[in-house]
């Protein structure tokens, strides 16, 4: 695909002999790449990124992730390995580009370290997907993460999720049937294999908003989104359900 090799291209020009390895992870490893599916890509480096190497890295990505002209967006995140490798919770990435922080970019601000919980879960990905864009195998690179890691890490998404509901609808409700099935089975699975999964579980009443969600994933760009009349309203008690099931698998903190 031209746009990861463009992508591989920019990360070498702007990172140079500090790459260790980059590493496609998401939709395309998991199932496959659907509609509205971004390119997510897993960088390793060997230390952080100067201010002159930000920028640079920020406005390549900035002409190369989009929604028109045959692109897709991209979500690009770089993290050093010595905060991945021995592992630790909650790593520090270095930089992380996504489509949604577009605005913020443009308006002038550059992506710094900072704390990624959700590195638990990229870093799992990359390690079971195991492709390779540039550099060795991810098992060659980075180290496995434990399951409670990966809980958190799970749990740590949820409040900022929960804030796009009504905004990102369809991807709130899938990605919190993916949770359910992560902390029940350890597994992360595509969107529509999740909510495959979550489906039968659910009581009659709330599946409905998420078979139609899957449904929009399988085969609909954000922009091509609807919602039949009333039915995103039922998107609230859906999300409480799931919640509360998620709840009720959470660790509990030790009694005193």
């Amino acid at each position: 695909m031209n746009q990861l090799r463009e992508i591989v291209g920019l990360v070498g020009d702007v990172l140079g002999s500090g790459v260790v390895g980059g590493y496609l992870h998401g939709s395309a490893v998991l199932g496959g790449l659907r509609p509205a599916s971004d390119l997510d890509v897993l960088v390793v480096s060997r230390r952080s990124m100067d201010d002159r190497e930000r920028g640079a890295l920020l406005r390549g990505l900035l002409g190369l992730s989009g929604f028109t002209a045959g692109l897709r967006p991209v979500e690009l995140t770089v993290v050093v390995q010595s905060e991945v490798r021995p592992w630790r919770f909650p790593p520090t990435g270095d930089f992380l580009y996504g489509e949604w922080l577009r605005a913020e970019f443009t308006a002038g601000t550059v992506p710094r370290p900072e704390p990624m919980p959700d590195l638990a879960l990229l870093v799992t990905m990359v390690l079971a997907g195991d492709r390779p864009l540039t550099g060795p195998p991810p098992a060659r690179v980075l180290d496995p993460v434990p399951h409670a890691d990966l809980v958190r890490a799970s749990l740590a998404g949820l409040p900022g999720l929960l804030a796009e509901l009504e905004t990102d609808t369809r991807n709130v409700v899938l990605t919190l049937a993916r949770v359910w099935s992560t902390l029940t089975t350890g597994e992360i699975r595509p969107k529509d294999t999740a909510a495959d999964w979550a489906l039968p579980r659910l009581p009659p009443s709330h599946r409905r908003v998420l078979e139609h969600a899957r449904n929009l994933y399988l085969g609909h760009r954000y922009s091509e989104e609807t919602w039949p009349e009333g039915l995103r309203t039922q998107a609230g008690p859906y999300a409480e359900e799931v919640l509360a099931e998620i709840d009720r698998l959470s660790p509990r903190p030790n009694s005193p």
